[in-house]
């Protein structure tokens, strides 16, 4: 379809490194994937701050953040929405997580996360479970925002499981 792009990188795989970052968030905090070595870390994109899917899936993740951080596990969201713009977002609904601005997409794209249809560009609802060495032990391409939370838990509960053995 004319005028539609995704990114052209190769689809990401469980196992293989994640691809690394550097973002602002809300507060202007830079946030590098490096920062998080040796920790279990869920990365997940949205298309847009304060939109009805996203805010669902936002305060789910909120509601539970307790359990992912007694699980030892680090959450950030990433969109294209600027840092002012995840700011009013993260304080109307006290989200209590870094929400990362990827401005230009090049995260999102590296990610195989990006969207675009002309002059809109969106970072798809794609999640990331990356495990303490850097590699991706779980992707999310379909992701239902009202369980995603849950479902996420639940799947790095297993996964710890598995990599304790």
């Amino acid at each position: 379809m004319a005028g539609m792009a995704t990114s052209h990188a190769a689809e990401l795989q469980v196992g293989q490194l994640a691809p690394p970052f550097a973002l602002k968030d809300q507060a202007g905090n830079i946030h590098r994937l490096s920062d998080y070595a040796g920790k279990w870390l869920v990365v997940y994109f949205y298309p847009r701050d304060d939109t009805p899917g996203c805010t669902r899936e936002a305060c789910r993740f909120r509601d539970d953040i307790t359990q992912l951080r007694a699980l030892g596990v680090q959450l950030l969201g990433i969109s294209l929405d600027g840092a002012e713009s995840h700011g009013r977002f993260a304080d109307k609904f006290k989200l209590p997580f870094p929400l990362l601005a990827d401005d230009g997409g090049a995260v999102a794209k590296r990610y195989d996360a990006y969207w675009s249809l002309l002059f809109l560009r969106l970072a798809r609802r794609h999640t990331f479970i990356i495990d303490p060495a850097g590699r991706i032990a779980r992707i999310y391409r379909k992701v239902d925002p009202n369980v995603h939370s849950a479902e996420v838990i639940a799947d790095i509960q297993q996964l710890q499981r598995c990599y304790s053995r």
